[in-house]
């Protein structure tokens, strides 16, 4: 499966890519990962408002999901930062969320390894450092399925357009 490099230098560069991946992988299971303050919500806050969602968006680290819902579809932003065992995940009814339907968005996927479903696409974010340009970061979209190379190809295309 394709893997590409993105690069945004900036929060409203962050939210247009988001933007890009929510217009190319309507449904599906997205993981994201990188370090905290890496941008995960931000690039959440971008694919949500491609459904048309204007509020804020705040990570569910408490709660673990936050649901959303639109006219077409939904979609679930899980962050598992404080999850103390993959078990829990059971016991909220985690598979009840990943249907054909929804858009699946989780942070932090390693620590509900064993029990979440492989990913569409996995986004691993990493913090950048440029003389010039300051604070960015460096996306890698991996296409783990057939829906994410969708996705990776499309979001390749509109970066070297």
């Amino acid at each position: 499966m394709a893997t590409v490099v993105l690069s945004a230098f900036g929060e409203a560069e962050m939210v247009t890519l988001g933007a890009l991946i929510g217009a190319h992988l309507p449904r599906g299971v997205v993981f994201l990962e990188g370090q905290l303050g890496a941008g995960k919500t931000t690039l959440t806050r971008g694919i949500l408002q491609a459904f048309g969602h204007s509020a804020s968006v705040k990570s569910p680290t408490y709660t673990l999901v936050e649901p959303y819902s639109f006219a077409e579809r939904r979609v679930y932003h899980f962050d598992l930062y404080r999850l103390g065992d993959p078990e829990e995940l059971e016991y909220m009814g985690i598979r009840d969320y990943f249907d054909q339907a929804a858009l699946c968005i989780v942070e932090w996927p390693n620590k509900g390894a064993g029990v979440l479903p492989e990913p569409d696409l996995r986004v691993t974010v990493a913090v950048l450092q440029d003389e010039e340009k300051g604070i960015g970061r460096s996306l890698a979209l991996e296409a783990k399925s057939a829906l994410g190379q969708i996705a990776v190809q499309a979001l390749a295309a509109k970066n070297n357009a």
